[in-house]
Protein backbone atom coordinates (compact mmCIF):
# COMPACT_ATOMS: atom_id res chain seq x y z
CA UNK A 1 0.00 0.00 0.00
CA UNK A 2 1.67 3.67 -1.10
CA UNK A 3 2.33 5.89 1.20
CA UNK A 4 -0.01 8.97 1.55
CA UNK A 5 1.90 12.65 0.31
CA UNK A 6 0.70 14.14 3.52
CA UNK A 7 -0.35 11.91 6.09
CA UNK A 8 -3.72 13.45 8.05
CA UNK A 9 -2.93 13.86 11.89
CA UNK A 10 -6.34 13.96 13.94
CA UNK A 11 -6.60 14.84 17.61
CA UNK A 12 -8.59 13.40 19.97
CA UNK A 13 -9.05 15.65 22.87
CA UNK A 14 -11.75 16.33 26.06
CA UNK A 15 -11.42 17.19 29.70
CA UNK A 16 -10.87 14.16 32.46
CA UNK A 17 -13.15 11.75 32.46
CA UNK A 18 -15.14 12.45 29.54
CA UNK A 19 -14.83 8.69 27.79
CA UNK A 20 -11.71 9.81 24.77
CA UNK A 21 -10.62 6.08 25.39
CA UNK A 22 -13.80 4.34 25.35
CA UNK A 23 -14.43 6.18 22.11
CA UNK A 24 -11.03 5.36 20.83
CA UNK A 25 -11.47 1.80 21.19
CA UNK A 26 -14.82 1.82 19.68
CA UNK A 27 -13.08 3.45 16.63
CA UNK A 28 -10.69 1.07 16.53
CA UNK A 29 -13.08 -1.54 15.87
CA UNK A 30 -14.03 -0.09 12.72
CA UNK A 31 -12.02 -1.73 9.73
CA UNK A 32 -12.33 1.46 8.04
CA UNK A 33 -9.39 2.57 10.92
CA UNK A 34 -7.56 -0.62 10.12
CA UNK A 35 -4.55 1.64 8.67
CA UNK A 36 -4.34 4.07 11.38
CA UNK A 37 -1.64 4.68 13.72
CA UNK A 38 -2.58 6.12 17.40
CA UNK A 39 -0.14 7.86 19.52
CA UNK A 40 -1.58 8.02 23.16
CA UNK A 41 -0.33 10.93 26.10
CA UNK A 42 1.72 8.46 28.70
CA UNK A 43 -0.98 9.85 31.45
CA UNK A 44 -3.71 7.87 29.22
CA UNK A 45 -5.34 4.87 30.76
CA UNK A 46 -5.93 2.27 27.21
CA UNK A 47 -7.13 -1.61 28.03
CA UNK A 48 -5.70 -2.95 24.72
CA UNK A 49 -3.62 -5.44 26.59
CA UNK A 50 -5.46 -8.68 25.52
CA UNK A 51 -6.63 -7.60 22.09
CA UNK A 52 -2.33 -6.89 21.49
CA UNK A 53 -1.09 -9.17 18.40
CA UNK A 54 2.48 -8.43 18.44
CA UNK A 55 5.07 -6.01 20.51
CA UNK A 56 7.38 -3.84 18.61
CA UNK A 57 8.89 -2.94 22.05
CA UNK A 58 7.80 -1.38 25.61
CA UNK A 59 5.85 1.88 23.87
CA UNK A 60 4.77 -0.13 20.96
CA UNK A 61 2.12 -2.34 19.72
CA UNK A 62 0.68 -3.89 16.88
CA UNK A 63 -3.01 -4.22 16.97
CA UNK A 64 -5.11 -7.26 15.32
CA UNK A 65 -6.79 -4.74 13.20
CA UNK A 66 -3.33 -3.39 11.38
CA UNK A 67 -3.38 -0.42 13.97
CA UNK A 68 0.06 0.80 15.47
CA UNK A 69 -0.61 1.70 18.60
CA UNK A 70 1.75 4.10 20.81
CA UNK A 71 2.47 5.85 23.85
CA UNK A 72 4.14 8.56 24.14
CA UNK A 73 6.76 8.92 26.71
CA UNK A 74 8.29 12.20 25.96
CA UNK A 75 8.21 14.81 23.64
CA UNK A 76 5.75 14.13 20.90
CA UNK A 77 7.59 15.43 17.70
CA UNK A 78 9.90 12.63 18.89
CA UNK A 79 7.14 10.56 19.31
CA UNK A 80 5.74 11.12 15.34
CA UNK A 81 9.41 11.21 13.83
CA UNK A 82 10.25 7.68 15.30
CA UNK A 83 6.97 6.28 14.08
CA UNK A 84 7.54 7.81 10.99
CA UNK A 85 11.04 6.04 10.29
CA UNK A 86 9.60 2.54 11.23
CA UNK A 87 6.81 3.23 8.77
CA UNK A 88 9.63 3.99 6.19
CA UNK A 89 12.27 1.02 7.26
CA UNK A 90 8.89 -1.36 6.84
CA UNK A 91 8.97 -1.88 10.82
CA UNK A 92 5.43 -1.00 11.23
CA UNK A 93 2.53 -1.62 8.97
CA UNK A 94 1.66 1.05 6.48
CA UNK A 95 -0.66 3.81 7.90
CA UNK A 96 -2.74 6.46 6.15
CA UNK A 97 -3.87 8.31 9.56
CA UNK A 98 -2.61 9.52 13.11
CA UNK A 99 -4.87 9.69 16.00
CA UNK A 100 -3.42 11.45 19.01
CA UNK A 101 -5.36 10.83 22.19
CA UNK A 102 -3.92 13.89 24.35
CA UNK A 103 -4.56 13.92 28.44
CA UNK A 104 -7.87 15.40 29.91
CA UNK A 105 -5.78 18.72 30.65
CA UNK A 106 -3.96 19.64 27.79
CA UNK A 107 -4.62 22.64 25.96
CA UNK A 108 -5.02 21.58 22.00
CA UNK A 109 -3.09 23.97 20.85
CA UNK A 110 0.68 22.94 21.27
CA UNK A 111 -0.47 19.75 20.02
CA UNK A 112 -1.55 20.83 16.93
CA UNK A 113 1.35 23.36 16.33
CA UNK A 114 3.96 20.21 16.72
CA UNK A 115 2.76 19.02 13.18
CA UNK A 116 3.17 22.80 11.85
CA UNK A 117 6.40 24.15 13.47
CA UNK A 118 8.57 20.73 13.52
CA UNK A 119 10.96 20.65 10.23
CA UNK A 120 10.61 17.01 9.21
CA UNK A 121 6.95 16.45 10.41
CA UNK A 122 5.96 19.36 8.43
CA UNK A 123 6.83 17.51 5.04
CA UNK A 124 5.29 14.63 5.81
CA UNK A 125 1.93 15.07 7.82
CA UNK A 126 -0.96 17.57 7.60
CA UNK A 127 -3.66 18.44 10.53
CA UNK A 128 -7.02 17.13 10.45
CA UNK A 129 -9.98 16.91 12.41
CA UNK A 130 -9.85 17.55 16.03
CA UNK A 131 -12.37 15.50 17.80
CA UNK A 132 -13.73 16.74 21.48
CA UNK A 133 -15.47 14.26 23.87
CA UNK A 134 -18.13 16.18 26.21
CA UNK A 135 -19.31 14.74 29.47
CA UNK A 136 -22.45 15.21 29.28
CA UNK A 137 -22.97 14.72 33.06
CA UNK A 138 -20.29 17.20 34.44
CA UNK A 139 -19.75 19.37 31.52
CA UNK A 140 -21.43 22.69 32.62
CA UNK A 141 -19.73 22.05 36.11
CA UNK A 142 -16.30 21.78 34.05
CA UNK A 143 -16.99 24.49 31.76
CA UNK A 144 -17.16 27.02 34.30
CA UNK A 145 -14.47 25.79 35.88
CA UNK A 146 -11.44 24.64 33.82
CA UNK A 147 -10.35 26.79 31.05
CA UNK A 148 -8.75 23.93 29.27
CA UNK A 149 -12.38 22.36 28.65
CA UNK A 150 -13.54 25.64 27.08
CA UNK A 151 -10.81 25.13 24.61
CA UNK A 152 -10.97 21.58 23.90
CA UNK A 153 -14.33 22.07 23.10
CA UNK A 154 -13.99 25.28 21.15
CA UNK A 155 -11.40 24.07 18.81
CA UNK A 156 -13.57 20.91 17.83
CA UNK A 157 -14.49 20.16 14.18
CA UNK A 158 -16.29 17.15 15.59
CA UNK A 159 -18.13 17.02 19.13
CA UNK A 160 -18.76 13.60 21.06
CA UNK A 161 -21.56 14.02 23.63
CA UNK A 162 -20.71 10.69 26.20
CA UNK A 163 -22.48 9.22 29.01
CA UNK A 164 -26.54 10.43 28.07
CA UNK A 165 -27.20 7.34 29.03
CA UNK A 166 -26.11 8.00 32.88
CA UNK A 167 -27.26 11.67 32.64
CA UNK A 168 -30.75 13.52 33.24
CA UNK A 169 -32.30 15.45 30.97
CA UNK A 170 -31.49 18.50 32.59
CA UNK A 171 -27.82 18.04 32.88
CA UNK A 172 -28.20 16.80 28.85
CA UNK A 173 -29.87 20.30 28.04
CA UNK A 174 -26.82 21.97 29.71
CA UNK A 175 -23.98 20.35 27.70
CA UNK A 176 -26.06 20.93 24.92
CA UNK A 177 -26.83 24.67 25.81
CA UNK A 178 -22.99 25.15 26.13
CA UNK A 179 -21.72 23.36 23.12
CA UNK A 180 -24.40 25.97 21.31
CA UNK A 181 -22.38 28.63 22.58
CA UNK A 182 -19.09 27.96 22.42
CA UNK A 183 -18.99 26.37 19.09
CA UNK A 184 -22.53 26.06 17.09
CA UNK A 185 -21.10 24.52 13.80
CA UNK A 186 -18.97 21.77 14.87
CA UNK A 187 -21.20 18.49 13.75
CA UNK A 188 -22.33 16.88 16.78
CA UNK A 189 -22.79 12.76 18.28
CA UNK A 190 -24.06 11.29 20.99
CA UNK A 191 -22.23 8.63 22.21
CA UNK A 192 -24.49 6.58 23.76
CA UNK A 193 -27.36 6.54 20.98
CA UNK A 194 -26.25 4.56 18.36
CA UNK A 195 -23.30 3.53 15.83
CA UNK A 196 -20.71 6.47 15.48
CA UNK A 197 -19.48 6.48 11.61
CA UNK A 198 -15.50 6.02 12.29
CA UNK A 199 -14.84 7.11 8.66
CA UNK A 200 -17.20 10.62 9.37
CA UNK A 201 -15.44 11.60 12.31
CA UNK A 202 -11.45 11.10 11.56
CA UNK A 203 -11.20 10.30 8.10
CA UNK A 204 -13.41 13.02 6.53
CA UNK A 205 -11.42 16.14 7.63
CA UNK A 206 -11.91 19.46 5.89
CA UNK A 207 -9.13 19.05 3.30
CA UNK A 208 -10.40 15.62 2.26
CA UNK A 209 -13.87 16.70 1.69
CA UNK A 210 -12.92 20.49 0.38
CA UNK A 211 -13.87 19.52 -3.18
CA UNK A 212 -16.92 17.93 -2.45
CA UNK A 213 -19.74 20.18 -3.11
CA UNK A 214 -22.29 18.34 -0.49
CA UNK A 215 -19.74 18.01 2.15
CA UNK A 216 -18.74 21.74 1.93
CA UNK A 217 -22.55 22.92 1.70
CA UNK A 218 -22.31 21.08 4.92
CA UNK A 219 -19.69 22.80 6.69
CA UNK A 220 -19.53 25.56 5.41
CA UNK A 221 -22.90 26.81 3.99
CA UNK A 222 -25.67 26.20 6.51
CA UNK A 223 -23.83 25.99 9.87
CA UNK A 224 -21.79 29.28 9.43
CA UNK A 225 -24.92 31.45 8.54
CA UNK A 226 -26.68 30.01 11.46
CA UNK A 227 -24.29 31.01 14.17
CA UNK A 228 -25.75 32.63 16.65
CA UNK A 229 -23.62 35.59 19.41
CA UNK A 230 -22.41 34.10 22.87
CA UNK A 231 -24.34 34.42 25.81
CA UNK A 232 -24.37 34.40 29.57
CA UNK A 233 -23.18 31.05 30.33
CA UNK A 234 -20.39 28.27 30.39
CA UNK A 235 -16.93 29.56 29.19
CA UNK A 236 -18.13 32.91 30.10
CA UNK A 237 -15.67 35.09 27.94
CA UNK A 238 -15.95 33.01 24.81
CA UNK A 239 -17.91 34.15 21.78
CA UNK A 240 -19.04 32.71 18.79
CA UNK A 241 -20.19 34.88 15.65
CA UNK A 242 -20.21 34.90 11.77
CA UNK A 243 -19.43 37.29 9.47
CA UNK A 244 -20.56 37.64 5.74
CA UNK A 245 -18.48 39.42 3.27
CA UNK A 246 -20.12 41.02 0.04
CA UNK A 247 -17.70 41.22 -2.83
CA UNK A 248 -14.99 39.25 -3.60
CA UNK A 249 -12.24 39.63 -0.84
CA UNK A 250 -8.35 41.03 -1.95
CA UNK A 251 -6.63 37.77 -0.97
CA UNK A 252 -3.35 39.90 0.25
CA UNK A 253 -5.00 42.23 2.01
CA UNK A 254 -6.58 39.83 3.95
CA UNK A 255 -3.84 37.85 4.78
CA UNK A 256 -2.25 40.80 6.29
CA UNK A 257 -5.26 41.27 8.64
CA UNK A 258 -5.38 37.79 9.58
CA UNK A 259 -1.42 38.00 10.23
CA UNK A 260 -1.57 40.79 12.10
CA UNK A 261 -4.84 39.87 14.11
CA UNK A 262 -3.18 36.12 15.22
CA UNK A 263 0.18 38.11 16.20
CA UNK A 264 -1.59 40.01 18.52
CA UNK A 265 -4.27 38.12 19.93
CA UNK A 266 -3.51 34.19 18.93
CA UNK A 267 -4.00 32.71 22.02
CA UNK A 268 -7.34 34.22 22.69
CA UNK A 269 -8.43 33.85 18.83
CA UNK A 270 -9.66 30.24 19.24
CA UNK A 271 -10.78 29.45 16.20
CA UNK A 272 -11.26 30.82 12.79
CA UNK A 273 -12.72 28.64 9.72
CA UNK A 274 -14.98 29.30 6.90
CA UNK A 275 -14.82 29.85 2.89
CA UNK A 276 -13.96 32.82 1.04
CA UNK A 277 -15.05 35.04 -2.40
CA UNK A 278 -11.09 35.49 -3.13
CA UNK A 279 -11.02 38.40 -6.16
CA UNK A 280 -9.80 36.54 -8.92
CA UNK A 281 -10.61 32.73 -8.33
CA UNK A 282 -13.52 30.87 -9.49
CA UNK A 283 -14.24 28.75 -6.66
CA UNK A 284 -13.65 29.93 -2.61
CA UNK A 285 -11.06 29.19 -0.92
CA UNK A 286 -11.53 27.40 2.82
CA UNK A 287 -9.61 28.84 5.68
CA UNK A 288 -9.19 26.85 8.98
CA UNK A 289 -7.33 28.02 12.29
CA UNK A 290 -6.64 27.30 15.66
CA UNK A 291 -5.15 30.44 18.05
CA UNK A 292 -1.69 31.19 16.20
CA UNK A 293 -2.24 28.36 13.83
CA UNK A 294 -3.37 28.77 10.30
CA UNK A 295 -4.10 25.12 8.13
CA UNK A 296 -2.77 26.20 4.80
CA UNK A 297 -5.59 27.23 2.68
CA UNK A 298 -7.65 25.16 1.07
CA UNK A 299 -8.88 25.55 -3.08
CA UNK A 300 -12.04 24.30 -3.33
CA UNK A 301 -13.78 22.38 -6.80
CA UNK A 302 -16.59 24.41 -6.76
CA UNK A 303 -19.24 26.54 -4.54
CA UNK A 304 -21.11 24.80 -2.33
CA UNK A 305 -24.45 26.85 -3.77
CA UNK A 306 -25.58 29.98 -5.27
CA UNK A 307 -24.50 32.15 -2.91
CA UNK A 308 -21.04 33.73 -3.25
CA UNK A 309 -20.25 35.59 0.28
CA UNK A 310 -17.55 34.74 2.04
CA UNK A 311 -18.50 33.26 5.56
CA UNK A 312 -16.35 33.06 8.41
CA UNK A 313 -16.87 31.89 11.71
CA UNK A 314 -14.85 33.16 14.86
CA UNK A 315 -14.65 31.64 18.58
CA UNK A 316 -13.10 33.82 20.64
CA UNK A 317 -11.68 34.32 24.60
CA UNK A 318 -12.36 38.12 25.96
CA UNK A 319 -11.84 39.68 22.45
CA UNK A 320 -14.73 42.83 21.34
CA UNK A 321 -16.20 41.11 18.29
CA UNK A 322 -17.48 44.72 17.03
CA UNK A 323 -13.39 45.98 17.20
CA UNK A 324 -12.70 42.71 15.26
CA UNK A 325 -15.22 43.62 12.61
CA UNK A 326 -14.10 47.51 12.50
CA UNK A 327 -10.50 45.91 11.72
CA UNK A 328 -11.50 44.07 9.13
CA UNK A 329 -13.75 46.84 7.30
CA UNK A 330 -10.42 49.22 7.41
CA UNK A 331 -8.39 46.70 6.08
CA UNK A 332 -11.16 45.23 3.55
CA UNK A 333 -13.15 47.94 2.54
CA UNK A 334 -16.07 50.13 3.97
CA UNK A 335 -19.19 47.85 4.51
CA UNK A 336 -17.60 44.57 3.28
CA UNK A 337 -17.66 43.14 6.27
CA UNK A 338 -20.66 42.28 8.24
CA UNK A 339 -22.91 40.11 10.64
CA UNK A 340 -24.24 36.87 9.20
CA UNK A 341 -27.66 37.45 9.48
Amino acid sequence: MAEPVFTPVNLLTGFLGSGKTTLLQRLLADPALADTAVLINELGEVGLDHHLLQRVDEAMVILPSGCVCCTIRGDLAAAMRDLLSRRTQGVVPPFRRVVIESTGLADPFPVLSTVQADPVLRHHFRLGNVITTVDALNAAAQLDRHPESVRQLAVADRLVLTKTDLADDNAVRAALRAIARLNPSARLWRAAEGPLDAEALLAHDLFATAARAEAARRLFADELAGVEPHARGAGRGVAAFAVVFDGPVDWRRFGLWLTMLLNRHGARVLRVKGILNVAGEQAPVALHGVQHLVYPPVHMAAWPDADRRSRLVFIVDGLDRAAIERSMRAFLGTGQARQAA
